[in-house]
């Protein structure tokens, strides 16, 4: 299924995402349509994983911008501090050379001076520009969720000021109203940007708490957001493992007492239960037996249908990610190689790697 339409809901611009002298991820540029599945590939350790963390924000990137929605989500200042690092080295050597020419000969002193005086002014203004841009890039990466929180409060002030306008003097109505506005403002508070990226991991065992019961995992998100009714919780944890291939009786066991494809679609469900925007399954289905991983395949792809997900796919076995992806980026030692939609990368693959 191609993506609907060509609205980019996620762009990654430059991600370098480093751990030490160790570059996971280096300078990788792509977007994500609505409504399509990305394959990202490539072999273990080429960062694959680490990119779709970064997004996320389990990482805090080293440089580069992840934008959702519009709002730059993630910045980095690496690439900034680096910047402002080489712009100093670079003076330093153009005035030092300067200062040696006018040692040699006095006559070009008043020229070097004038020239030292334009080094210094331009490497002041780069200084600036990149101290500027370091400031923005905290602020977006640490008030992102505080500034969509304040955006998704004033709009729930403003439908509720309205209805309750509408509603006059009925004390019925108004009493009915301010209820279900404190609701409202209560999740319109906790409710954060990243909640509509989710995350389904690789290792269906290591992801889920031992100590909770199914109902409490998937449920997780809604009480952090603020959700209080236990009925309508339970009302939806039940309606989301249906969707699942899971039954409402398993809601009360434990992560131990399943198979493990069982407990992918646990986690599956909990992932999907917060309604995302963007889901990015890593390697789903690589810890799964070969009869498993069809239907966990199926069953994303019937949860994209029904709830119209955009899916980042992360994986290492190409004949699932042509079968699954509209368009596939291929990773190498942190590099994005190669880019193209899934027939046009498999009609004819460009990059070395890729072909082998």
């Amino acid at each position: 299924m191609e993506a609907k339409n060509q609205e980019v809901l996620l762009r990654v611009e430059n991600l370098c995402q480093y751990f030490g002298p160790t570059k996971a991820v280096d300078g990788v540029s792509f977007d994500i349509k609505k409504g399509e599945v990305f394959g990202l590939v490539g072999e273990s350790g080429c960062g694959k994983t680490t990119t779709g963390r970064s997004i996320i924000k389990i990482y805090d990137i080293t440089s580069g911008n992840i934008y959702f929605e519009n709002q730059r989500i993630c910045a980095g200042t690496g690439s900034y501090k680096l910047a402002i690092e080489n712009a100093k080295a670079e003076a330093k050597k153009e005035l030092k050379e300067l200062a040696e020419d006018s040692k040699k000969n006095p006559s070009n002193a008043e020229a070097n001076n004038k020239k030292k005086a334009e080094i210094k002014a331009e490497l002041d203004k780069t200084i600036a520009e990149n101290k500027a841009q370091i400031k923005s890039a905290v602020f977006d990466h640490k008030n992102c969720d505080k500034e969509y929180s304040k955006k998704l409060v004033a709009e729930v002030n403003e439908r509720y000021k309205k209805a309750m306008a509408e509603a006059g003097n009925d004390s019925a109505k108004l009493a009915e109203l301010k209820k279900k506005y404190k609701d409202e403002l209560r999740v319109a508070k906790n409710t954060r940007l990243i909640t509509k990226i989710q995350m389904i991991f690789q290792d269906p065992i290591a992801s889920l708490n031992p100590r909770m019961t199914v109902r409490e995992i998937i449920a997780e998100g809604l009480v952090i957001n603020g959700i209080r009714d236990k009925e309508y919780i339970d009302e939806k944890v039940y309606e989301i493992l249906e969707m699942v291939g899971l039954v409402r009786e398993h809601a009360g066991r434990y992560p131990h007492e399943f198979s493990g494809g069982q407990r992918q679609r646990i986690g599956i469900a909990r992932s999907v239960i917060m309604r995302p925007d963007l889901l990015i399954a890593d390697e789903p289905i690589s810890a799964l037996d070969v009869s498993i991983q069809a239907q966990v395949i199926n069953l994303l792809n019937d949860l994209r249908e029904k709830l119209g997900l955009t899916i980042l796919f992360i994986a290492h076995d190409l004949s699932v990610v042509k079968y699954f992806s509209d368009r596939i980026g291929v990773m190498y030692f942190g590099n994005m190689v190669e880019l193209a939609s899934s027939d046009e990368l498999f009609a004819h693959p460009l990059h070395p790697y890729t072909r082998s």
